[in-house]
């Protein structure tokens, strides 16, 4: 017997109580679209899973960027559908050699599996996405970030207050220019001193802000171009930067 019809993948993932005892029997002896069955399943679970808002995060852009990458959708679906800024999907994320990614072995991964995953994802979830965006604390400071020398990427720099005294930074690229790897610093104005506060390792992260550090005294946004040679000082070639405004 040829492998499941996806359709029927995802009607049996739905528990519409469909397929006969053949083709469950089949579903029940084949990797590859037990596979594909379970990977449908947990989808399904999450998106009828009311969670508690608290214990999510909101997607960034480039997440929607990734998603309308990977299923060729047409232009005017770019912007990001949870109320993101709207980017070139040519800005999302891309794999460095060496790192993980992709599939391995078994059957190709199908468009279909990624909409369907999408589709329930992003369609029921829009509730609690809003919920979440709307709990989000408002940044305590906000810098535009500005492309230096040869490069063109642009982005932002926002302080958060996750309590009391913990703080982060969360940077927003709008691509990774680096030939080596992008780090981010903290700055004086006068750029005789500096904090690295780690890797940024596609186009947004969010770092900690070490405790005690005055932004005052550190207010410059850095993300400079690293070369892979074990050396933990700037290397001196700045990608992007910016001043928060505190």
């Amino acid at each position: 017997m040829q492998h499941l019809d996806p359709e029927l993948l995802s009607l049996l993932a739905l528990d519409e109580g469909t397929g006969t005892e053949a083709e469950r029997e089949h579903l029940r002896s084949c990797t590859a679209c037990s596979g594909e069955y379970e990977v449908l399943r947990r989808t399904v679970g999450v998106a009828r899973t009311r969670p508690q808002p608290e214990a999510l995060q909101s997607p960034g852009p480039h997440v929607w960027a990734a998603i309308h990458r990977e299923l060729g959708l047409d232009e005017a679906l770019a912007g990001d559908p949870l109320g993101g800024t709207a980017r070139d999907i040519r800005s999302a994320p891309r794999h460095r050699p060496g790192r993980a990614g992709g599939t391995s072995g078994g059957r190709p991964r199908r468009p279909w599996l990624l909409a369907a995953a999408a589709a329930v994802v992003l369609g029921l979830g829009i509730g609690w996405a809003a919920t979440r965006q709307a709990q989000a604390p408002a940044p305590v400071a906000v810098a535009a970030l500005e492309p230096l020398e040869r490069f063109t990427a642009t982005g932002s720099a926002e302080v958060v207050q996750a309590g009391t005294e913990e703080r982060g930074l969360v940077v927003s690229l709008s691509a990774d220019e680096a030939a080596g790897y992008q780090e981010v610093w903290l700055l004086k104005p006068d750029l005789s001193g500096l904090v690295s506060l780690g890797v940024l390792e596609s186009t947004q992260g969010t770092f900690a802000i070490p405790p005690g550090l005055d932004l005052a005294e550190y207010p410059v946004v850095d993300v400079s171009d690293e070369p892979l040679d074990g050396e933990p000082a700037h290397s001196g070639v700045s990608i992007v930067r910016g001043k928060l405004d505190v």
